[in-house]
C-alpha cells in the first residue's frame, strides 16, 4: 500500500535530521493517512478511501463527499479509484437533475 492520499496527493518527503554539532542525516517525514469511510448520499453507499487529515477535513467543510466531489477545484490530484467515484457522483447528479427537469 503505497503512503499517499487519494484527494489530495500528498506523499512522503525527504529531509535532514540536523544535529547539535550540524551533522545531517537523511529522513522521511510521511503524511497522516487514515482510511476514512465516508458515507455517499447520491450513490447509497460507504466508500472508504486512504485520505490525509487535512483532506479529511476540506471534505467536512464541503459538508459531505458529495457535496466536495462536486465543487472541489483540485481533482487533478485524485487518485483513479477517486476519481472514478467523482465522475459517478457527477453523473448520478446529472441523470437526476435531468430527471427532475424532463418530469
Amino acid at each position: 500500500m503505497s503512503r499517499v492520499c487519494e484527494i489530495t496527493g500528498k506523499n512522503p518527503n525527504v529531509a535532514n535530521n540536523v544535529s547539535h554539532a550540524n551533522n545531517h542525516t537523511k529522513r522521511r517525514q510521511l503524511p497522516n493517512l487514515q482510511s476514512k469511510a465516508f458515507d455517499s448520499a447520491i450513490l447509497g453507499r460507504k466508500v472508504t478511501l486512504r485520505v490525509s487529515t487535512s483532506a479529511i477535513r476540506t471534505i467536512a467543510k464541503y459538508g459531505n463527499l458529495d457535496l466536495f466531489m462536486q465543487g472541489y477545484r483540485g481533482h487533478k490530484t485524485f487518485s483513479d479509484a477517486a476519481a472514478k467515484l467523482r465522475r459517478q457522483i457527477r453523473k448520478k447528479v446529472t441523470a437526476t437533475a435531468e430527471a427532475t427537469t424532463t418530469a
